[in-house]
């Protein structure tokens, strides 16, 4: 089983954001990459805009990069104040709104990194991979968590796609850095749990429909019955999620032309 780990390859460090709560957990991770030798460090969601966190940071200087998992504000809104402090340091997202387009190649701090499109969470969702040749881990931001399960965050968020990107995951069975709570031992194998929750939440949706639910709002009544108050909203955007991923799936595919 997939277990906690505490000790991160020598060209990894962990910043945590001080903004824990419901949503973020213990607060946001901010990671910090730097294989030994190298002259830049690149940064991982710097969180929020938090002086002292960003000034925590900033210690790292030079950074090559700040590199953006998925737009929320735990993960982005220090972004651009961080760059400033360190004279224009790029902000790589796949949001344009947020900063530059990732280039089709990253080597960066003495490492080696990719790009996995991951959407779900969010659609701008991203996860990277990081090797110095010898350890390897996977950064996930909210696509797969320390702890607990993630939300697809309706609208925005897509439950076809989210399921898409665990199947994805599931390749990847390595050191899991996630964006919020304790990196893991195996992200292939949280994956895949992260898989059969969702496929369960999903039977007991298609249960609460048959049995007369007809809103989210009611379906979180009956399949999260034990809900904190404080992160119902997050239900029922999962609950939304859900339906409109039903909703798709029982709709007849587009009929084949007749070729005559």
């Amino acid at each position: 089983m997939s277990s906690q780990v505490e000790r991160f390859p020598e060209w990894l460090s962990l910043l945590r954001a001080p903004n824990p709560g419901p949503m973020t957990l213990d607060g946001t991770n901010t990671w910090v990459l730097r294989a030994p030798g190298a002259s830049e460090t690149v940064v991982i969601d710097p969180g929020p805009e938090d002086a002292g966190h960003l000034a925590s940071i900033a210690e790292h200087r030079p950074l090559a990069a700040i590199l953006i998992t998925h737009g929320h504000h735990d993960h982005v809104e220090g972004a651009e104040a961080l760059s400033r402090m360190l004279g224009g340091v790029p902000v790589l997202t796949a949001d344009p709104k947020l900063g530059d387009p990732f280039p089709a190649s990253l080597a960066l701090a003495g490492l080696d990194l990719q790009v996995l499109a991951t959407p779900g969470h969010t659609a701008d969702s991203v996860c990277f991979t990081a090797t110095d040749g010898h350890t390897a881990g996977i950064f996930t931001g909210d696509t797969i968590l320390g702890r607990g399960t993630t939300v697809v965050a309706w609208p925005d968020g897509d439950l076809g796609a989210y399921l898409t990107s665990l199947e994805l995951l599931t390749a990847y069975p390595m050191l899991m850095l996630p964006g919020h709570g304790p990196a893991r031992s195996d992200c292939a194998e949280l994956a895949l749990e992260y898989l059969a929750h969702r496929r369960e939440r999903l039977d007991q949706v298609r249960a609460a429909l048959a049995g007369g639910a007809e809103t989210p709002e009611a379906v979180v009544d009956v399949v999260y019955p034990d809900i904190d108050p404080a992160v119902r909203f997050a239900a029922e955007w999962s609950a939304r999620a859900q339906l409109e991923h039903l909703r798709r799936e029982s709709q007849p595919g587009p009929e084949e032309l007749d070729p005559l």
